[in-house]
């Protein structure tokens, strides 16, 4: 069984793309499928085209069109976090700062759930 990650990232730079600072004003999102080894079976970038953004809807509702089972962040808002939560997607916290060590944290076990949100835009 393989398992959808949505990164919030500054560039399509693949697995080398930078995570962003803050969630909801990503420029892009970063989907990746893991298969049930932590295999790389799929990535694709796509913009984030939210109201942050002068886009419609929001980042939650981005990502649960993407049909993601977590989102791996730096932190969120507790409005989004409250999104998550909701619908039973996981929120989880990393501190790495590329797509390709996020999922070797990720397999390794190594990250932890996002249980509060933050009121300020920066988050590291």
């Amino acid at each position: 069984m393989s398992i959808r990650l949505a990164i919030p990232v500054e560039d399509a730079n693949g697995l080398n793309a930078r995570l962003s600072q803050h969630f909801g004003r990503a420029p892009y999102f970063a989907v990746v499928e893991l298969d049930e080894n932590g295999k790389v079976l799929n990535l694709q970038t796509v913009p984030n085209k939210s109201g942050h953004l002068g886009g419609m809807g929001q980042p939650p509702e981005i990502i649960m069109r993407l049909k993601s089972d977590a989102v791996v962040t730096y932190g969120m808002g507790r409005r989004a976090l409250n999104i998550f939560q909701s619908a039973n997607v996981a929120v989880l916290q990393t501190n790495k700062d590329f797509v390709k060590d996020v999922i070797e944290a990720y397999n390794r076990g190594e990250l932890v759930e996002l249980t509060e949100g933050c009121q300020h835009a920066k988050h590291r």
